[in-house]
């Protein structure tokens, strides 16, 4: 693949018959399959040309490649004076030597940063984690937010829990309970019973803790939700500019955000065999990976149509929203549907009624549903509620149906 990133013959040769011609030319190849333009791909390779070149100079050979040897190139770098090499910008080497690093270790997607080492995961919390997968099919997503308070619950008690009780649950959820924020004490208690109901089935604690887990107070359907109005959806969504690849893809997203109320979770997780043009359909992987059929109005399925055909870089990956720079991957994560969501609100200088950017999109459809006539089942449908409870949230948003049942309060007197 090097021809297609240079055109001297000469520069081309003087890669190959180098001892290191084949792991350059595999480099190439997979710099082309993720779609880097010619002038970043060049980079990349004279980092790696650089990197190969300084470590043949300290008899390192490539098993010897890891990310103590960058960090050592990294130095070197400082005070390179390597002929050819040394007017390049660090910044852009170390890039480049990442990228080919991970190559060789046969990691597809290349991280900009090393990660930190992960600390080591206790006994209890993998055992808990194998009977959380093959008893409730839980993801490592829902893993993950358990293991926040569980890791400071067997850091405070250890792994023999025989003498746990009840006092001694109570104690740790109040300890628990500083936080502000109500959701994080919740998420903490939901995964306290959840750890029991194991500890319990595998003996390694007394029956009947269950009870012992305090309920967190909080009332039902007590805050308002949060939304824009019809005009100002309509402002983020035409702010896009649909002459760019990126205007084309992110006008999608925000349709499907504002016109089917789909969650930043749902676009990620998006595939391009999840659309049937024939029978007009959107299939969408939900929470806890339900799989449910939405409509697919013209409106969207033209804005993603123009996305597929005129702004979609060509990739092997089968996600339906990819980058719009290489690598041409699927979407990182939700946040990154939610940072799209917040650059068209900035461009549109739209008033934020509350945080959140994506999650936002989702009420407003909801709530333009209601004021239109729809029943909350209608609603509860289109959002995938698995209860209309959930969607009852909504019936305090429309004011002016509230104001016409309304019962008059007294006023005056000596108040109780």
């Amino acid at each position: 693949m090097l021809s297609q990133y240079f055109e001297a013959a000469g520069r081309i040769r003087a890669i190959r018959s180098g001892p290191s011609g084949t792991l350059i030319e595999g480099f190439s190849k997979q710099l082309f399959e993720r779609g880097y333009s010619e002038i970043s791909a060049r980079h990349h390779i004279r980092s790696a040309e650089h990197l190969l070149r300084w470590a043949s100079r300290r008899g390192l050979s490539i098993e010897d490649f890891d990310e103590r040897v960058l960090e050592r190139f990294g130095g070197h770098l400082r005070k390179c004076n390597c002929g050819r090499f040394r007017s390049a910008d660090r910044r852009d080497v170390l890039t480049g030597a990442r990228f080919f690093l991970r190559h060789l270790q046969g990691v597809e997607k290349p991280a900009i940063r090393e990660p930190k080492p992960a600390p080591e995961e206790p006994e209890l919390m993998k055992s808990f984690g194998a009977w959380m997968r093959q008893q409730r099919g839980s993801s490592d997503r829902t893993l993950y937010n358990y293991s926040l308070p569980l890791r400071a619950f067997i850091q405070e008690f250890g792994e023999d829990l025989s003498r746990l009780d009840a006092r001694l649950l109570r104690q740790f959820v109040l300890k628990q309970s500083r936080s502000p924020q109500w959701t994080r004490v919740k998420r903490c208690t939901t995964a306290l019973r959840m750890f029991l109901r194991f500890l319990i089935t595998e003996g390694r604690c007394r029956p009947g803790l269950l009870g012992g887990v305090p309920v967190v107070a909080r009332w039902r359907l007590t805050a308002l939700p949060r939304y824009f109005s019809p005009e100002d959806v309509e402002r983020i969504i035409a702010s896009c500019d649909n002459s760019t690849a990126m205007g084309k893809r992110d006008r999608a997203i925000l349709l499907l955000l504002a016109r089917l109320g789909l969650r930043a979770g749902d676009i990620v997780q998006m595939r391009l065999g999840d659309i049937d043009w024939k029978e007009g359909w959107i299939q969408v992987s939900g929470k806890s990976r339900r799989q449910t059929r939405l409509p697919l109005s013209q409106e969207v399925g033209r804005a993603i149509v123009t996305y597929l055909q005129n702004g979609r870089p060509q990739t092997l990956d089968a996600a339906l929203f990819v980058r719009t720079r290489a690598p041409f991957a699927a979407l990182g994560s939700h946040a990154a549907v939610s940072v799209i969501v917040d650059r068209a609100i900035r461009r549109a200088k739209v008033k934020r009624p509350a945080r959140g950017a994506a999650h936002l999109l989702r009420h407003s459809v909801a709530s333009s549903l209601l004021r239109q006539g729809a029943s909350l089942q209608d609603i509860a449908v289109l959002l995938r509620h698995r209860s209309v409870e959930t969607t009852q949230i909504y019936a305090k948003v429309d004011v002016k149906s509230l104001q016409k049942i309304a019962q008059p309060w007294p006023t005056g007197g000596a108040s109780c």
